[in-house]
């Protein structure tokens, strides 16, 4: 399947917000519990300053004559790790591209069309990018769904941490980093 990209739009957020939430629900079942889903959304979702910094890619396919989404994510350059709008403790303070790594933030693939190179494409896409914008390093905040994709692309754990969510479910972040 050839897959095209191009950056999210101010319009596009509805089409985001539907998918990163059917990801969410999905794609996360075959790792965690129902109430651990729950828990983890309180750390998941979209994040406008992705939006208007430009930074936030969108995947389409083209199914039946017409392109349709089927995967989000991208990098950020903000001190923000991971999180939505509504995630508590956020930093959204620019880094110092010389000195502190950009972000792998917000990937999201749609549950019928996971395995099939759009992680790694928007992996490649940020990376780039990232780049191109002078940072050395880039890290992220994987969920243990996400672990496996983020270490075969290179990322090394640096930590875990476990978030307890108000319905008192945990919620694993890994903060994985690589060298760009």
């Amino acid at each position: 399947m050839k897959f095209s990209h191009r950056i999210a739009a101010q319009s596009d957020i509805p089409a985001i917000i539907d998918l990163m939430r059917l990801a969410i629900e999905e794609n996360m079942k075959a790792y965690i519990s129902r109430e651990e889903i729950e828990a983890a959304k309180e750390t998941m979702g979209m994040d406008q300053t992705l939006i208007d910094d430009g930074s936030y890619f969108l995947i389409e396919a083209e199914l039946e004559s017409r392109q349709v989404l089927v995967g989000c994510g991208g990098w950020g350059k903000r001190r923000t790790l991971y999180g939505g709008n509504h995630t508590k403790g956020r930093d959204d303070s620019l880094s110092d591209p010389a000195t502190e790594a950009a972000r792998i933030r917000a990937m999201y693939t749609h549950p019928e069309w996971t395995r099939q190179g759009i992680g790694s494409l928007l992996i490649q896409l940020s990376e780039d990018a990232a780049r191109a914008a002078g940072f050395k390093r880039i890290a992220l905040g994987s969920t243990v769904a996400g672990e496996p994709l983020y270490l075969a692309k290179g990322f090394k754990e640096v930590s875990r941490a476990v978030l307890r969510g108000e319905n008192g479910s945990e919620n694993l972040v890994v903060t994985m980093e690589k060298p760009l």
